[in-house]
């Protein structure tokens, strides 16, 4: 495992020196009302980027799989517990805008990401998740997640559609202020960001399972190392199936792949719904379908290539 750069900040003085550009009125409503002047921010803050990493031969490890229904909600998530951002290429890039998807939710929540960002650009790194086509996740350790905005749909409290994605930018104020809860003791969280491939359409060829094959195994890795001995638990969800339209079998068995091969012992995955699942269901099996008789790398890689998986659509967010 290769680090690209590792870079230490003490948030008060990265929020004096990097306040975040939020660029639409309701990022900024919610910036102010978790970060009102005076506040005081705890820990450091540690961010590294690392080169994407060659694939191991070793055995597979047994890391231990959870389906759980819903969306993080980062509960015991200190310590060897890293949560995947499904970030952009460029890192945290849409933090200040009207959007919020996922990478974009986890920026209002834990505010200093966007710091984090301005910082990076201000002293000439690379803010990217994937440079000349090669994944090179950044993980992103101890920032405080101060605040739980929700965004299911809720009638009564003025989001008939809720706030996700390109809800969020055409919200009421009030109905903002409502689906949020400020952290008057706000927990630190650590974030693998790894991008996942956009644009897809037809059948996933081999290089293409490849690449996500060791975007994944890269940010998993890097977590095991950042974790020093610490028994690490991966939690992530359909990372790239929203808005990319990836396919959420081939992205369940990938990432359960990467996992063991970058012996995690736990994975937490959430699957949102009964649909996801059942989804996640098949992805596993299909896990175990092209593991007996432990295959080499390359045997494996043609066996999941033969499982024929086609790209879906967006989902508009």
């Amino acid at each position: 495992m290769e680090c690209l750069f590792r870079r230490e900040y003490e948030p008060n003085e990265l929020l004096a020196s990097h306040p975040p550009k939020l660029k639409h009125p309701l990022k900024q409503l919610v910036f102010d009302a978790c970060c009102p002047k005076g506040t005081v921010h705890k820990g450091s803050i540690v961010v590294t980027r690392w080169r994407a990493a060659a694939l191991p031969a070793s055995a597979l490890a047994s890391t231990e799989v959870v389906a759980v229904p819903g969306y993080y909600d980062y509960a015991d998530s200190e310590g060897g517990v890293w949560h995947v951002n499904f970030a952009d290429p460029r890192l945290f890039v849409a933090y200040g805008s009207p959007l919020l998807a996922q990478d974009e939710l986890q920026a209002v929540e834990h505010p200093l990401l966007g710091s984090i960002r301005e910082a990076l650009l201000a002293e000439g790194e690379p803010a990217l998740t994937e440079q000349d086509s090669q994944p090179t996740p950044v993980l992103v350790a101890g920032v405080e997640r101060r605040c739980t905005i929700v965004t299911e749909p809720n009638r009564d409290a003025g989001r008939p559609f809720g706030l996700y994605g390109n809800r969020f930018a055409v919200a009421a104020p009030d109905a903002v202020r409502r689906a949020l809860t400020i952290h008057d003791s706000p927990s630190r969280t650590n974030l693998v960001c790894m991008a996942a491939p956009a644009g897809g359409h037809g059948p996933y060829f081999r290089k293409q399972i490849e690449k996500i094959l060791v975007t994944a195994y890269t940010g998993f890795a890097a977590a095991v190392a950042e974790s020093q001995g610490v028994p690490v638990e991966i939690r992530t969800g359909f990372w790239g199936c929203g808005a990319f339209g990836g396919n959420r079998h081939a992205m369940t068995l990938l990432q359960l792949l990467a996992a063991r091969l970058a012996v995690v012992a736990r994975v937490r995955f959430h699957v949102s719904d009964d649909r996801g699942i059942e989804d996640f269901r098949v992805g596993a099996a299909d896990l175990e379908r092209v593991l007996p008789g432990e295959p080499a790398l390359d045997a494996l890689l043609e066996r999941i290539a033969d499982l024929d998986y086609e790209w879906g659509r967006s989902d508009g967010n």
